[in-house]
């Protein structure tokens, strides 16, 4: 008989493990002599002491989880109970038991994990119900949906909670998002109805626009582009692409028109220079009566000057103002002059004021009919002409009233 402390193999080849119940058959090696069986069935016991310690080691180390540990000790276990082998099994089986407090210290510590993590999530998702709320309550109608797509991609990478919890939160958070969309398909379909609003405002704007686009009736055309233009901005963006290409038309009547009444304007300033030059002499003359000595032969060479300046026509408008105020300057010397000799005059010249103020407010009507007649007849250089004259004769009139004021005090 052949035998070592675990195990014998019989005179009839049988081998034998020991076991705490006695012993136990695990089968027999005809093939070869009895130290070869028992060395067979030694190392079949190696291999099983080698998986032990190996799935000690896993457990050890954390690399399975309890419920998986648990499970695999159970199977080795199995294995090493029934086990045809020769060895301590008895050992094994012991060294397997001992796992089972690791195994349910790592399991508590699972279940404390879990819980800790189902707290983190829960208030994560409640934090993304939260803002997924306030987005829903706002107006941010482009940024707000890209939020709320990563709130989304959020949501779905945490872990599940409690079943009642998880789903009252994600009740909560599709129902934002549900009103967000809702509300945000209500502003763009009504903003797209506003902009075919606009969209038929502004073709029409711009078909207007271009029937004026050669239009030489300046003054009226200029304040009917003003107008449209505040239509235009009264109506609001039309549709992107058709709001650009409809404002390129409205914008190129525009230019076409003010770059033929500037083209005009040069033309007629070029004709007027001439006329300038007629009124820098005919000032030169008006400035000379300053300081004024005798006011008669003043005011007799003013109207002569003033005859021959609204003779002279129009100048260029970069001009107007300089000439007109030089021109003013000398005309309110003559009359602060003829004021003062007004209030120190007799009683008789009383009668020559009101006499000049009735010629005055004749004449001012006279012109007042024409400047009427030229501007039905739409003769917009005589228009300009009489208008001049008439500012200058209600000047005119206006000393003449204060003068006739004063006598009659």
């Amino acid at each position: 008989m052949t035998s070592n402390d675990w195990g014998r193999v019989a005179e009839d080849g049988t081998v034998y493990v020991k076991t705490i119940e006695g012993e136990r058959a695990v089968g027999s090696y005809p093939a070869g002599t009895a130290e070869e069986a028992l060395a067979f069935f030694t190392e079949r016991f190696a291999a099983l002491a080698f998986e032990v310690q190996l799935l000690e080691q896993r457990i050890a180390g954390g690399k399975l989880g309890p419920e998986e540990a648990a499970s695999s000790v159970k199977t080795v276990r199995e294995q090493v109970t029934g086990a045809n082998a020769v060895g301590d099994l008895a050992g094994l089986v012991g060294r397997l038991d001992a796992l089972a407090p690791l195994i349910a210290a790592q399991r508590e510590a699972r279940r404390a994990e879990r819980a800790q993590a189902t707290a983190a999530a829960k208030e994560a998702k409640e934090a993304l119900v939260g803002e997924a709320e306030a987005i829903a309550a706002g107006t941010d109608w482009r940024g707000g949906a890209n939020r709320l797509r990563d709130l989304l991609d959020q949501w779905k990478a945490l872990p599940r909670i409690d079943r009642a919890a998880d789903d009252a939160l994600w009740k909560r958070f599709s129902g934002a998002r549900t009103s967000y969309t809702r509300r945000r398909k209500a502003h763009f379909a009504e903003q797209d109805q506003r902009r075919e609003g606009a969209r038929a405002v502004k073709e029409k704007l711009c078909t207007e626009a271009e029937a004026l686009a050669t239009s030489t009736d300046w003054r009226a055309t200029a304040e009917r582009y003003r107008d449209l233009m505040r239509d235009w901005k009264a109506a609001g963006p039309a549709p992107k692409d058709v709001d650009d290409a409809l404002w390129k038309r409205f914008r190129g009547a525009q230019d076409a028109f003010f770059g033929a009444r500037e083209a005009a304007n040069a033309a007629l300033d070029a004709e007027f220079e001439q006329n300038a030059v007629v009124k820098d002499a005919l000032l030169v003359e008006a400035e000379a009566l300053l300081p004024i000595t005798d006011l008669d032969a003043a005011k007799k060479a003013l109207r002569d000057i003033a005859d021959r300046w609204e003779a002279a026509g129009k100048v260029p408008r970069a001009r107007m103002k300089e000439l007109e105020g030089r021109m003013r300057a000398v005309e309110q010397a003559v009359r602060a002059a003829e004021d003062d000799q007004w209030r120190r005059s007799d009683p008789e010249k009383s009668a020559r004021a009101d006499d000049m103020v009735s010629k005055l407010e004749a004449a001012i009507a006279q012109v007042e009919a024409d400047l009427e007649k030229a501007r039905a007849a739409g003769d917009e250089k005589k228009v300009a002409s009489l208008e001049e004259n008439l500012a200058s004769r209600e000047l005119f009139l206006e000393t003449a009233r204060r003068a006739s004021a004063d006598f009659g005090r």
